[in-house]
């Protein structure tokens, strides 16, 4: 079963977050407390959103973690998905095809345009997964980011 995340799932959401760290070989790498996913997903008019994927015996397998994107060349919004994942003893009964089947269900009813993610070049069994429902890497195109001290420094440039 598929539904959305509820307040009581945080503590679960984030240590599958964490677990997704280690698994993605950079486990000291999250920062975020289970008090911040709490108010990201939970405030008055929350940015992000997640599905929890239940077990018959009510435990959680994984979780997807979304946003809303808009493209200015299709004039419409899109999701991206910043995480999937699927606990190892979860995995190959469903619950990742059900994730990424229900956020692509919720970006095709409300009329988006795109759903997008990014996957590391090292992981295979996700590519492949990804690529079994469709899915295509999106050529010529890098991701670049701001982060740490060097958005520091480039935010006081422009804040003077």
């Amino acid at each position: 079963m598929i539904r959305a995340a509820v307040d009581s799932d945080v503590h679960e959401i984030h240590t599958m977050i964490r677990e997704l760290a280690e698994y993605e070989r950079e486990p000291d790498a999250v920062e975020a407390s289970a008090q911040d996913l709490a108010v990201a997903l939970f405030s008055e008019q929350p940015l992000c959103h997640a599905l929890v994927a239940v077990t018959e015996t009510d435990t959680i397998a994984g979780f997807a973690l979304w946003f809303v994107t808009y493209s200015t060349w299709r004039g419409r919004h899109g999701i991206y998905l910043e995480d999937l994942y699927v606990r190892p003893e979860h995995r190959g009964q469903g619950y990742g095809r059900s994730l990424l089947t229900t956020v692509a269900g919720i970006a095709h009813e409300r009329g988006y345009s795109r759903f997008e993610w990014s996957v590391l070049d090292w992981n295979a069994p996700s590519i492949a997964f990804y690529e079994s429902m469709g899915a295509e890497p999106v050529p010529g195109w890098t991701k670049y980011r701001l982060s740490g001290s060097a958005l520091e420094a480039v935010a006081r440039t422009i804040s003077g």
